[in-house]
């Protein structure tokens, strides 16, 4: 496979076990025992995935994915504890893509590994190969940032283009309304995270026949806006 995977947590013997068992499977594997160790690993490298532990010395795991949310998408697994928030744990705030409950079994570890990745990899070789984002009539032309609905053009301003190319991109992720003023707007930018509201709301007005039942952006109530996929 030749995927490159960076497990942290700092119990020992889950690291060795997780490390043996996908080695076994062709696997490249890194090891950080703590947050700042996992921080540095991930900046220093590119990997396929991360399976990410909540409790971590240092820089528990939730700062540790919103950190790297900050520059990178690269596919998060959070590991838990029984019991956890679930909707926490998913990481609607901080930018993960699933969790896995301990004590788990290495063969759904595995299996969530492999289908995150294909997933992930698929969608970022179509956007590479095409540059290309198709939903039902909608098509998002990333390189000559043009939206068409049908036949007809969408004429959307800048931001609003940032705003659906980025949830477009990551279909079924969960933005909170300040990650999107942050990415889209950036961390120096002045403003409030109604801003965000105001330019879906206008996003909405331009791409949705119904902006009150879209087919496109939902709201994740209490939390954040996404794409549906």
């Amino acid at each position: 496979m030749g995927w490159k995977v960076l497990v942290v947590d700092d119990e020992k013997l889950i690291v060795k076990g997780i490390r043996f068992s996908l080695e076994q499977d062709d696997m490249e594997v890194d090891c950080a025992y703590d947050g700042e160790e996992a921080l540095r690993l991930a900046a220093e490298n590119t990997y396929d995935i991360i399976l990410l532990d909540v409790m971590l010395p240092k820089c528990d795991g939730f700062e540790v994915c919103r950190r790297i949310r900050e520059y990178s998408d690269v596919p998060v697994i959070m590991l838990t504890a029984k019991g956890e928030d679930m909707d926490k744990i998913l990481g609607l705030e901080y930018g993960a893509d699933d969790y896995i409950t301990k004590p788990f079994n290495i063969l759904e570890v595995k299996a969530r590994i492999k289908a995150i990745i294909r997933r992930t990899g698929k969608s970022r070789e179509a956007k590479e190969n095409t540059g290309l984002i198709v939903k039902g009539e909608m098509k998002i032309d990333c390189e000559s940032r043009r939206v068409e609905i049908g036949e007809r053009e969408i004429n959307l301003t800048a931001k609003e283009f940032d705003l659906l190319e980025l949830l477009a991109n990551h279909p079924g992720k969960v933005y909170s309304r300040e990650n999107l003023l942050n990415i889209v707007w950036g961390y120096e930018y002045p403003g409030d995270v109604r801003t965000v509201d105001v330019h879906i709301r206008r996003l909405r007005e331009k791409i949705e026949a119904n902006p009150s039942d879209p087919k496109y952006v939902y709201t994740k109530w209490g939390v954040g806006y996404y794409f549906r996929g």
